[in-house]
């Protein structure tokens, strides 16, 4: 058995082995040892990417695929009660643990960072995972996207220092006990687990006490909900905020656009450090600024951290550039909630001069835009041209007279040039008739969405 390999973990099966969270931790145990398996719905890089570390990965769900010797069962959130994998660990008394105490069981007598918040936990966790990679100091993580091959969402590092993404989307993030621990912003999201701004921040006092002893919390200063968090957990646990505001332990002096770079200037423990983030926009470099805060706080110098920062170039899906074709530049965003889509679309402005800016959009949950959809349609105002697609549905069922015309009109009404598409596979050809030389064309949403922008380049190549 390899070192800090737990006994249920030895052959754990998965049941939806290719989403972000779950293929992380297979590959995590797989390079520890374990012998991994597991089902996906469909056929991936991802689970390529894992077959080449020896998981075995069955496509589709059978109770055939459960191994009879499997040591736990490992799901997650998303996963429906009738699937028949699990139903077949019942039959054989398999344990079937939740993907977040796998996770923590990854972590034990490791010195974990935990990155929560409503938006720039899987930005903030890579740049971390990068930066300290680039150090030389043997980090494991498990991020909740790509850095830029598939399967590159997670490690087993031989160093002591271990990063998470933590999600607050279904509480999962009780199960961590950070010595650090960031919290990015805190916001009403999710809204079939959370019914107001009271039980959100409620979550992340919980998430907060779990800090071991001795442990820091690092905190968004300028985030109203963040400070709220950090006024509730006064007295209980060693606190460092960040950002511009004036009171701020680590202060933002200037975030200064270069191109798709930004330059930084903090104010650290009396010392000015200024240092590059290679991705654009205002919200990344605040993010580099939490991870060098984390860092700082785990006992890594500022001095060598913050450099180190500039070898972060980005994750899938985050303002990623897809390619250029006939003069035009294609951008994949997973911006889904009207925060991130603010962000990102400010981000391109300020990178992108005088480009118009076309989004094309598929809103997320039929809760989200039952929600959000009028502050997701005035985001869309900051785009030259939209093109909004029909809801992605995810693990829902849809809500009567919940569609994507609630975002269209919204938008419409704060002056946005919207055009409805229920087809994905028309959208090519609209985008191709929309678009001239040095536009840009930003594909948004944490859907399916994403394969359109190689779809878009090829059409706009004819």
């Amino acid at each position: 058995m390899a070192p800090g390999l737990p006994s249920a973990m030895e052959r754990p099966h998965f049941i939806g082995i290719g989403g972000a969270g779950m293929s992380g931790i297979a590959k995590i145990l797989a390079q520890r040892g374990a012998e991994v398996a597991g089902s996906d719905a469909r056929e991936s890089e991802t689970a390529g990417a894992l077959r080449a570390l020896g998981v075995t990965v069955h496509i589709g769900h059978a109770a055939g695929h459960l191994a009879d010797d499997a040591s736990c069962v490992v799901v997650s959130s998303a996963i429906r009660k009738d699937n028949p994998e699990l139903a077949r660990a019942a039959e054989l008394g398999v344990p079937v643990v939740h993907r977040s105490d796998a996770l923590a069981a990854l972590m034990d007598g490791l010195r974990p960072i935990a990155v929560a918040g409503t938006h720039g936990k899987t930005t903030t966790t890579s740049m971390l995972a990068v930066s300290l990679t680039a150090l030389g100091r043997g980090a494991s993580y498990a991020i909740g996207g790509d850095l830029d091959a598939p399967g590159s969402n997670a490690l087993h590092g031989e160093g002591e220092i271990f990063i998470a993404e933590a999600d607050e989307s279904d509480r999962s993030f009780h199960k961590y006990a950070p010595e650090v621990a960031v919290v990015l912003n805190v916001e009403l999201d999710h809204h079939a687990n959370y019914a107001s701004m009271d039980e959100i921040y409620e979550s992340f006092e919980t998430f907060a006490g779990r800090i071991v002893p001795g442990g820091t919390l690092v905190v968004n200063a300028d985030h109203e909900g963040a400070r709220e968090l950090t006024r509730r957990v006064a007295g209980k646990v060693r606190t460092v905020t960040y950002g511009e505001a004036a009171d701020a332990d680590v202060r933002v002096l200037s975030v200064v656009p270069q191109g798709l770079k930004s330059e930084v200037t903090v104010l650290l423990d009396g010392t000015e450090l200024t240092f590059t983030v290679s991705v654009p926009g205002r919200h990344y470099a605040h993010n580099a600024v939490a991870a060098l805060a984390a860092g700082v706080a785990l006992g890594v110098p500022a001095a060598e951290l913050a450099p180190a920062l500039a070898a972060y170039t980005g994750v899938k899906r985050r303002l990623q550039l897809k390619g250029e074709a006939a003069g035009v530049q294609v951008i994949d965003s997973y911006a889904h909630h009207p925060t991130e889509m603010t962000a990102d679309l400010e981000a391109m402005r300020a990178a992108g001069g005088d480009a118009r800016i076309l989004v094309v959009f598929q809103p997320h949950l039929f809760s989200r835009t039952q929600e959000l959809g009028k502050e997701m349609g005035d985001a869309l105002a900051l785009a030259d041209a939209s093109v909004v697609l029909d809801i992605y549905p995810a693990r829902e069922d849809p809500i009567p007279g919940v569609t994507s015309e609630l975002i269209i009109e919204a938008a419409r009404a704060a002056g946005a040039d919207v055009t409805a598409v229920h087809d994905k596979d028309e959208v090519p050809a609209v985008v191709a008739g929309m678009t001239k030389p040095g536009d840009l064309v930003l594909t948004m949403g944490a859907g399916d969405v994403t394969d359109l922008g190689p779809r878009i380049l090829e059409r706009l190549a004819k």
